[in-house]
């Protein structure tokens, strides 16, 4: 993260680097969270950039969800950050839905964003499907609330999975015309942080798809809120080939199973695919699981039993929350302020 603040574009010279992203509570965090995200959340507290990190509750309302469960996935969500490390002193933890500055910025992006815009935007595509005259406004629109969470900080950097890109893209238009209609340089074009071996994990039961939550088979996926047989068991039983493991990257090629356990391998062991293959080149999947299976149950069994035991404690759950709330409105609410004397709009002082 130092590096990508260091060589942040000279458009964002002005702006302090700053670090934003959220997940949404819509239940069952898995390994591909956790690598893919949570764990690049950790490491980037230690860089020396602020580090602001939301439950984005209300972008998980754009489809319909059971009140009780939002809730229980919520508080989950934070265990989940807290247990893998993330440290609310450190960075700032809260829920969307506690700061009003989001909703109140994504209003006024709804009035810049264009509808051309939005009816590109792939994830609405694919999450309304045929029915899409049946999705909520929400659905459709919520890239604009997605543009306020980010701007709302001025973050200067976004980490962020591949599949996210398309809606950073649609920040930074929004941001860049924003400041042309106002002829300010008031939001900063902030910059995807896409990096490491893991960043897309797929599925343990076919590696052509992503490691998804809404898969119906539980062995398809590493949920963070397994404990260490389930997790050796769902390794024991993952889809693979009967062809040995190869000694050099290139033999991964169209053995979309071996390489995505060779990358989960890679990741959990901060290590490159190129240094596990010198290790492991040659030995059967018979080898190679048990010790995919120990490691990962090693890395990843503390975070689960960190969440369990958090859980049972929902009331200092939503203390952090509650502080963290209070924490990102002394960054969000000048920046709104601002924006609305940008836009003429008046205010109570």
């Amino acid at each position: 993260m130092e590096d990508a603040a260091q060589s942040q574009s000279t458009p964002n010279a002005a702006f302090t680097p700053r670090v934003f992203s959220g997940i949404q509570p819509s239940g069952g965090l898995t390994l591909g969270n956790y690598l893919g995200a949570i764990r690049r959340f950790v490491d980037m507290q230690e860089s020396g950039v602020q580090t602001i990190y939301c439950v984005v509750d209300m972008h998980a309302i754009t489809v319909w969800q059971e009140p009780q469960a939002l809730l229980r996935q919520t508080r989950e969500l934070t265990a989940g950050y807290i247990a893998a490390g993330l440290d609310p002193e450190k960075s700032i933890l809260f829920n969307q839905s506690q700061v009003a500055e989001h909703a109140q910025l994504a209003w006024i992006f709804n009035c810049v964003v264009r509808m051309g815009w939005m009816k590109r935007m792939t994830q609405f595509k694919d999450k309304a499907g045929k029915n899409a005259e049946e999705a909520s406004l929400g659905l459709f629109g919520y890239p604009a609330l997605m543009a306020a969470d980010i701007l709302a900080y001025h973050a200067t950097h976004v980490p962020v999975g591949e599949d996210q890109k398309q809606h950073l893209e649609l920040t930074r238009n929004t941001a860049a015309k924003f400041n042309h209609d106002y002829g300010v340089d008031f939001f900063p074009m902030t910059e995807p942080v896409i990096e490491g071996t893991a960043t897309r994990v797929m599925s343990l039961r076919d590696g052509s798809k992503k490691m998804s939550k809404s898969d119906p088979s539980d062995a398809s996926r590493i949920n963070m809120t397994d404990d260490a047989d389930t997790i050796a068991r769902k390794i024991r039983k993952a889809r693979t080939d009967p062809a040995p493991l190869p000694s050099e990257d290139k033999g991964l090629e169209d053995r979309a199973e071996a390489r995505n356990l060779v990358n989960i391998y890679a990741a959990l062991s901060d290590a490159t695919v190129e240094d596990v293959l010198r290790d492991v080149g040659g030995k059967q999947f018979s080898e190679f699981k048990p010790m995919l299976a120990d490691l990962a149950v090693a890395k990843l069994a503390p975070i689960s039993e960190e969440m369990a035991r958090l859980m049972e404690q929902p009331d200092e759950i939503d203390r952090v929350l509650g502080r963290g709330a209070n924490r990102a409105r002394e960054i969000a609410a000048p920046i709104l302020h601002r924006t609305y004397d940008i836009v003429g709009m008046l205010r109570s002082t």
